[in-house]
């Protein structure tokens, strides 16, 4: 993930929050699910720019995942602005889900 950002340790520290935020449908967290595909800091215009996905791009849960990413950014960069980006390209698969999320979904 660390080679979508312009900045490593922020980053590590975004994802660690948004680790919290879980897909109720499938039962794991949004970042091994594969979720976040960018997360850059404008620090000029005290900006941090997420880009993410969902699973569907009519995922029934979409608005609350979104809703919650905004939230706990906030939460741990309340100095700064969260601008997120839904995108569908390049489309959700199953192929996005990292290790440690599919050892937790073959349970």
């Amino acid at each position: 993930m660390n080679e979508l950002t312009n900045d490593t340790i922020r980053c590590d520290r975004a994802l660690n929050a948004l680790e919290e935020i879980i897909d109720p449908e499938i039962g794991l967290n949004i970042v091994d699910l594969g979720l976040i595909y960018e997360i850059n800091f404008d620090d000029d215009n005290a900006i941090v720019k997420v880009v993410m996905t969902l699973t569907t791009p009519h995922c029934p849960m979409g608005e609350s995942i979104t809703g919650s990413v905004k939230t706990v950014l906030k939460r741990d960069f309340q100095e700064m602005e969260i601008a997120l980006e839904l995108t569908f390209y390049p489309p959700w698969n199953l192929e996005k889900i990292s290790d440690e999320g599919r050892e937790f979904l073959n349970q």
